[in-house]
């Protein structure tokens, strides 16, 4: 399936899921959220378990619940500014804790 230019599939999903609870799934989103430091972090994370030497699809290493999260706190930005980032969320299927 072609994506529009602008636009990146990814993967994401942890493989020791069950089908169930979301499995790994594929989601096509802005290429600026690449720049927001959750996606960042997530990339961080995602080349540490990968490395940067992988066939196919960007994978992120996370469950869809909390990329679904994720992706909502970034959309949910007023004006998406990422510079005024605060508080904190802890993710623990993406081992991370993003600073916001």
């Amino acid at each position: 399936m072609k994506v529009k230019k602008g636009w990146l599939a990814i993967q994401v999903g942890l493989e020791e899921e069950e089908e169930e609870d979301g499995g790994i799934q594929r989601f096509v989103i802005p290429i600026s959220y690449l720049y927001h430091p959750f996606l960042q972090k997530l990339l961080d994370k995602a080349h540490d378990v990968y490395g940067y030497h992988v066939d196919g699809p960007l994978k992120l290493p996370c469950s869809v619940d909390d990329f679904l999260h994720i992706r909502w706190q970034i959309e949910k930005e007023p004006n998406r500014s990422h510079h005024h980032l605060s508080s904190a969320l802890s993710f623990n299927s993406c081992r991370l804790v993003l600073n916001y």
